[in-house]
């Protein structure tokens, strides 16, 4: 089932399925993310959330046996054209995982900065002000701006999120993609990052997977609800929880199933 389009969508997903070794877990979807905005994908486990974002940056192909067909289309350009670089896609959509992930062996200056370091062409003053502005995007400045060279590992949980945010960020992507990123975390740590995604959406756009229905309620402007593997709705998220067009939606926003 199709998404209403929106005026000004940075994506646009037309007609995407996704495979692992001939299983179909992502089936015919097709929905615009409108840019500046927060997107959340709801449904329960299993459905296709997960495999469906990956779709959306490219990452979905780096697992074995992984297929796909269809168009994502960035700003109106199919990022699965040949000769497209995966690289060039992932820094301008970036990923969020679930499990934060600062890289061992680097410090939390080097965490923020190793994109800009790979990319390229930046001079070292350039450098130090992304790495700043998107530690300050982040939330973060103020508790490590004075501990710049401890090793990223050595932060807690919620502000290991939060550094893994400013890594995405640092490259100045159109897209940052989050898959459950507060899963992991403790009430507070996840309060703040839900703020901070609130924030994000006046410099990108976000599209988080969720299965926290209040998170969802709580920080996107738009809900698509996945049901095995199929895009069953999506709209704005108050008209979701509140009048969904759809009963599979109604049952799963109620707890009936899922």
């Amino acid at each position: 089932m199709s998404a209403e389009f929106t005026p000004s969508p940075i994506l646009q997903v037309e007609n995407v399925n996704a495979y692992f070794s001939g299983f179909h877990a992502v089936k015919n979807i097709s929905l615009a993310v409108p840019e500046h905005q927060v997107t959340a994908l709801i449904g329960p486990s299993g459905c296709g959330k997960s495999t469906f974002i990956r779709s959306l940056n490219r990452l979905h192909e780096e697992t074995e046996g992984a297929t796909l067909t269809g168009e994502v289309r960035l700003a109106g350009k199919n990022i699965y054209t040949p000769g497209v670089d995966p690289v060039e896609i992932r820094r301008q959509i970036g990923m969020v995982f679930q499990k934060a992930n600062p890289f061992p062996g680097m410090s939390i200056y080097e965490n923020v900065a190793v994109g800009l370091t790979l990319q390229g062409g930046f001079s070292k003053v350039e450098i130090e002000n992304r790495v700043e502005k998107a530690l300050r995007s982040s939330a973060l400045w103020d508790e490590v701006k004075d501990k710049l060279k401890k090793p990223g590992t050595s932060l807690s949980g919620g502000q290991s999120q939060r550094l893994c945010i400013a890594r995405a960020l640092a490259v100045e992507p159109k897209v940052i993609l989050m898959d459950e990123p507060t899963s992991a975390l403790d009430p507070i740590s996840t309060a703040r990052i839900e703020e901070l995604i609130f924030e994000l959406k006046k410099q990108t756009t976000v599209v988080i997977v969720t299965h926290n229905m209040q998170q969802a309620a709580r920080v996107s402007d738009f809900t698509a609800f996945f049901l095995m593997g199929e895009l069953i709705e999506m709209g704005i998220t108050k008209t979701i929880f509140t009048n969904p067009k759809e009963r599979q939606t109604e049952h799963y926003i109620t707890g009936r199933f899922g």
